[in-house]
């Protein structure tokens, strides 16, 4: 080719939902069409650039921006094309596109649909870029309806798997555990529960020598997963530790439709609303159960600072105390006395300022909060452990259904709601065929599928209110019994742990100290995170005071810790 001689350019474009198997669309046949053209047109020399497997309404693919690369800085005198919904079916863009090669003295040739700009206007070409982008909205408009039905019958419908699975190699909707993946991330929720952060969870994983999931999967030879390019097999990040964090599939839940576009133009997906996704419960083996997935979700939110010298790591406590008067967590300090070589470990109200009046100061050594703290989930496993079944009973009571006659007697008007609207249905389909054969009349017809329609709905809401009762009666005794589970794990424990605070412990409540009697006295509500009363707003407490709830009375503490 001589120098700065234009040349012709045959573009092919094959997208993904053309089909492989496509034989007038292919990118062999588009090339061999495009070259017969060029050969009998003497548009020599040519060149062949393609888009395989990108979307009509997709203009950032690369091989486009090659052509208008070239177009832009002059190099091409002519671009030939199979038929113009090649270029792309949005209209507008094209409409540029082409006023774009008119101004840069670029011949534009749409083979079969007969369009050659060197020829003249075309006063069809506009329809016919209008008619490309109709078409590309009506099948954007039938996938979508595809993949909505699809996800609403519980199947996935994107490549990607989260890490802890792989897919079963002859059904690819069936999800398997991936142990060695798996006990990552059950190692991660117990790190969260334990106290660490996302970023020290990552700098441990790191230092373990974890691969992090692209490299898990590349090890693996996993194709279940969207893979890049991996720098340091062992970077954990803290970003990727929280995704893992947030995952609700661990709890063994499928979670569908959870992003969206809005329009086919647009290929950035948003976030849908949690209430707008589609849940399956039991859809996927269980990685975490959903008390240590939710305890990491209440703890991950607490952010805990090490010490300024690097030496002592942060207390387990902050975050769950808080002030009974404004509401405000109390911040955790750390000093040192040196008059008197004493070190100090406390927590004041983070509203209190020395010299305002925003709030006291509420003031509580580290020790005596754990202490209280640490009585009170002894008192607690105490009881449990010698009256489980008053236990199961409180919780039961909390809910709806207070007494196990009361289930009984709902799983029979359950069956019977069920048993009448099948035979709605049935009488319903009778009564079309009826009406259909002349032998009913239309005001007859309309009055009586009118009643059986008031009846059908009034049946659908009692049976949808009977069944939330009877699971939520179930769900109690679940969650009892889980928690009877944890206090046995936890039987003759002399020390207050960090994975202890996590998982027992929702809130302390601190009041400020009282020294009326002349000694200060301070109350503390330790509010466990047991299941009974859990979703009502008198949830139980346990006060470090002269105060009896359930059964169990705690000691009055002064500020050093000891019981009086």
């Amino acid at each position: 080719m001589q120098k700065n001689q234009r040349i012709n350019i045959l573009y092919e474009r094959l997208s993904r939902d053309d089909g492989e198997d496509s034989i007038s669309n292919s990118i062999l046949n588009q090339r061999q069409l495009l070259e017969d053209y060029a050969e009998r047109s003497n548009l020599k020399p040519y060149r062949h650039i393609q888009d395989d497997g990108y979307s009509d309404t997709n203009w950032n693919r690369p091989g486009w921006q090659e052509l208008m690369a070239e177009v832009e800085a002059g190099r091409v005198q002519t671009v030939v094309i199979k038929n113009l919904d090649r270029m792309g079916r949005d209209y507008l863009r094209v409409g540029l596109f082409m006023e774009q090669f008119r101004e840069q003295g670029v011949r534009l040739i749409a083979v079969s649909d007969g369009i050659d700009t060197s020829a003249g206007e075309d006063d069809f070409t506009p329809f016919r870029a209008i008619l490309a982008e109709w078409y590309a909205r009506d099948t954007s408009k039938k996938i979508r309806a595809v993949f909505k039905s699809r996800m609403e019958a519980g199947f996935v419908c994107t490549g990607s798997i989260p890490y802890g699975y792989v897919r079963d190699s002859e059904n690819k909707q069936l999800w398997h555990i991936d142990e060695p993946a798996a006990e990552v991330v059950r190692r991660i929720f117990q790190l969260v529960i334990d106290g660490k952060g996302v970023y020290q969870i990552a700098d441990i994983l790191a230092a373990d020598k974890v691969l992090i999931p692209t490299a898990h999967y590349e090890a693996a030879g996993n194709t279940g997963a969207v893979h890049h390019e991996v720098s340091d097999p062992y970077g954990w990040r803290g970003g990727v530790v929280s995704s893992i964090l947030e995952r609700r599939e661990y709890m063994g839940i499928r979670v569908l439709r959870k992003s969206y576009s809005d329009s086919y133009k647009n290929k950035k997906r948003k976030a849908t609303p949690t209430d707008e996704q589609l849940l399956f419960e039991g859809a996927i083996p269980q990685i975490v159960n959903e008390e240590t997935w939710n305890n990491a979700q209440r703890l991950r939110r607490t952010v805990r600072r090490p010490s300024k010298d690097g030496g002592r790591p942060p207390s387990p406590l902050t975050g769950l105390l808080i002030c009974a008067d404004c509401g405000k967590k109390l911040t955790h300090a750390r000093n040192y006395d040196y008059s008197k070589n004493k070190a100090h470990d406390e927590y004041v109200c983070g509203n209190y300022r020395q010299g305002t009046k925003n709030c006291t100061m509420h003031y509580i050594r580290t020790s005596v909060a754990e202490t209280a703290i640490l009585h009170a989930i002894q008192h607690v496993a105490k009881y449990l452990i010698s009256n489980e079944a008053e236990f199961i009973e409180k919780v039961r009571a909390a809910s709806n259904l207070r007494q196990e006659a009361e289930v009984k007697d709902s799983r029979k008007r359950l069956v019977k709601a069920r048993r009448r609207c099948d035979e709605l249905d049935t009488l319903v389909k009778k009564l079309y065929e009826t009406y259909a054969l002349g032998k009913l009349s239309e005001n007859h017809f309309d009055r009586m599928i009118g009643e059986y329609d008031v009846e059908q709905k009034a049946l659908e809401q009692e049976i949808a209110d009977l069944q939330k009762q009877i699971d939520s009666y179930t769900a109690d005794s679940v969650r009892a019994d889980k928690f009877i589970d944890l206090v046995r794990r936890y039987t003759g424990f002399e020390e207050l742990t960090p994975s202890m605070l996590g998982e027992f412990i929702e809130k302390v409540v601190v009041h400020e100290g009282d020294k009326s009697s002349g000694k200060r006295i301070q109350e503390l509500e330790i509010h466990i995170a047991c299941p009974d009363l859990s979703e009502r707003s008198d949830n139980i407490s346990y006060r470090a005071c002269t105060t009896t709830t359930c059964g169990f009375t705690f000691p009055q503490i002064n500020e050093r810790g000891y019981s009086k």
